[in-house]
């Protein structure tokens, strides 16, 4: 293979020991090496090794910066996806914070932190101003005595950096929204706090200037308090959501971090770890027992089982051999792969699945438009109704008039405002599409996820779904003379060297009955039908009985009946064969999940029809479906089936 042809050998790769400084070969540290964050850490000696696993940050030093979003990322609003940008801002729309289109496991969210920052501040000086302004309600208004004149300025302080810096970005959209003749709930809020506070500096700067009908008591009125209340509490919102949207998108950067870090290239016969953004399309790479694999490819040497669950839902592993696909991010059992790398980066499988998912939290469910709709014509009319309350209280409202009309006016501003309206079907979209893609539920766009409100039919997998997908030896029965104990023992000394979930199960079995296994020579497997080898210069045959028909190993009716009634039970049946005579029967069960009977009776109080689905024999799948009440089940279905089974039951 050209793999293992002898090239020129690498140049010496060279690390610093993070404990002491020197400079280490990471192909031959003396002091061993491991993997921190994805980076490989060589070491000089044992002991230096030793500190930095004690305390990795200590000796790592402060954590990096997050790296930037790479060159040509895009940037949109969850609300209006049509706004694409080069840079991160605010949408001219609605104002919401625009977010990158793609995904990265490194990036930072600096609209979250500044946001998080201006509302701690906010706090700190509105929590007083709110006291100072509800002291007037205190008997005696002692403070109103102790302060006198004082009083006006101290709110003025404490209210003006709420409202200045930390309400800045809130005053920058709504003017943003006037310029773009977009009105939106920052139009109303910046105008509702922004009158409440330049009404108050006036009248605590230039009180004397103030009509007479403006005072209250003889003195001018102020709303600081309301002002910087307001500026708080909308910051307290724009972080509960910032919040929000960032951990929906911490569900896809969980999704990207199924992938491993490093990937173990041949390159001229030998093997050496390298970050998984070096490894290119055409690399030949290893994938040893455990480790995930790197990249989507095909296997050129070697044979395994791969855990693929993270991709189809389906926990039994799957066997691979030369020739097989493999994708990257599944788990390797084990056995050793080599593997040809065809799609890596973006063009990976696991890629693509997070760029769905994150193009379905931008899209626009049909009642959206509705919304967005209702929104647009809200925020005028409630600027209107503000106006047309100032006008109706300076006429026919008491004492002091301005006073009360422009309380109430900024009332109507401030409560009419539509958040929620506009909020409410993005943000259940983001939330739903995300949660479902932590939970393996790809969601294809958000028409479908309000469609799900229709669906009458659910249509359910056995294996991994209904059952636990893991394969549980619970019969041994010995025939033709044989002892069970022995044939149990010859038969998982040979399943001890095949990959297949049943043999798995055989071996398990074997372990928890306390029986010790051998070793196997002249090992050969038929797939799909069962395993064959020398045990202790014995022949054992392990396997389905059409397997052991091929080996002429004759069927007893009595093994064949008992076969089927376990089948009933159902449970998958092997026969077992030594040196060319039926000796036994097993019967290896998948068990239904604990949760499995009390999901199902919560789906049926819905008023959801079940339909179980699957590949296993008839008997089989009738017994689960006994066993959990399932009326309709379509058994003996080839994956490639399944699809049309759903097919005609979508035309029905």
């Amino acid at each position: 293979m050209e793999a293992h042809r002898q090239l020129t050998p690498s140049p010496a790769r060279t690390g610093i020991d993070p404990v002491c400084g020197m400079t280490v070969d990471l192909d031959r540290p003396r002091g061993g090496k491991v993997v921190h964050g994805g980076r490989e850490i060589g070491f000089c000696s044992a002991r230096c090794k030793a500190k930095f696993e004690a305390d990795p940050e200590k000796h790592l030093g402060p954590k990096k910066a997050p790296e930037p979003q790479p060159a040509g990322t895009e940037w949109t609003c969850p609300m209006h996806p049509e706004i694409v940008r080069k840079e991160p801002g605010a949408c001219p729309i609605c104002g919401m914070a625009l977010e990158p289109k793609g995904v990265s496991l490194d990036e930072a969210n600096p609209e979250l932190d500044d946001m998080r920052r201006r509302f701690r501040l906010s706090l700190l000086f509105t929590v007083p101003v709110f006291l100072l302004g509800m002291s007037d309600f205190l008997p005696g208004m002692p403070v109103q005595h102790a302060l006198g004149g004082a009083l006006s300025w101290i709110e003025l302080v404490l209210a003006t950096p709420v409202v200045l810096w930390a309400g800045l970005p809130i005053f920058q959209r709504g003017w943003a929204s006037v310029r773009n003749r977009s009105p939106n709930m920052f139009t109303l809020i910046a105008l509702g706090s922004g009158v409440a506070y330049a009404f108050s500096v006036l009248a605590t700067l230039l009180p004397q200037g103030l009509p007479e009908n403006m005072l209250v008591h003889g003195a001018a009125p102020l709303y600081f308090e309301p002002a910087a209340f307001i500026v708080s509490l909308v910051l307290l919102g724009q972080v509960l959501e910032l919040r929000a949207r960032d951990q929906t998108r911490g569900a896809l950067k969980a999704l990207l971090g199924l992938a491993p870090k490093l990937a173990r290239r041949i390159e001229g016969g030998t093997e050496r770890d390298v970050p998984l953004a070096e490894v290119q399309r055409g690399d030949v790479l290893r994938v040893r027992p455990g480790e995930k694999v790197p990249v989507d490819g095909v296997v050129v040497e070697g044979h395994s089982s791969v855990d693929e669950s993270m991709i189809s839902g389906e926990p039994v592993p799957v066997e691979k051999e030369p020739g097989s696909k493999v994708t990257g991010a599944t788990v390797n059992g084990t056995g050793s792969l080599v593997m040809r790398a065809e799609r890596v980066g973006e063009a990976t499988l696991l890629s693509r699945i997070v760029r769905m998912v994150s193009e379905a939290q931008r899209s626009r469910a049909p009642i959206q438009r509705l919304a967005d709709k209702v929104a647009g014509m809200f925020v005028p009319l409630v600027v209107g109704v503000a106006v047309l309350t100032f006008a109706v209280w300076m006429v026919a409202g008491p004492e002091p008039r301005f006073a009360h009309a422009l309380v109430n006016a900024v009332a109507v501003l401030i409560i009419a405002c539509p958040c929620a309206l506009g909020l409410a079907t993005p943000m259940s979209i983001m939330v739903g599409t995300g949660r479902g893609a932590g939970a393996g539920v790809l969601i294809r766009n958000a028409e479908a996820l309000e469609a799900m409100e229709k669906v009458d039919t659910l249509v359910l997998d056995k294996t991994g779904t209904l059952t636990e997908g893991k394969p549980r030896l619970v019969t041994v029965e010995a025939l033709d003379g044989a002892t069970g104990p022995e044939v149990l023992r010859l038969a998982a000394s040979l399943e001890n060297a095949s990959e297949h979930p049943l043999a798995h199960a055989v071996v398990e079995g074997a372990r928890e009955r306390g029986a010790a296994t051998a070793g196997v020579t002249g090992f050969t497997s038929a797939t799909g039908g069962g395993v064959s080898g020398l045990v202790e210069g014995r022949r054992i045959s392990v396997g389905s009985g059409r397997y052991l028909e091929t080996l002429s190993v004759p069927l007893a009716p009595a093994a064949a009946e008992r076969a089927e009634t376990l089948r009933a039970a159902g449970q998958t049946a092997l026969f077992v064969a030594v040196d060319g005579r039926l000796s036994g029967l097993f019967g290896v069960a998948d068990p239904i999940k604990d949760s499995t009977a009390e999901a199902l009776r919560t789906l049926g109080e819905e008023g959801l029809r079940v339909v179980m689905v699957t590949g296993d024999s008839r008997t089989a799948a009738q017994a689960v479906a006994g066993k959990l009440g399932i009326g309709e089940v379509r058994a003996e279905v080839l994956p490639a089936q399944k699809s049309e089974v759903v097919t005609r039951l979508r035309a029905q």
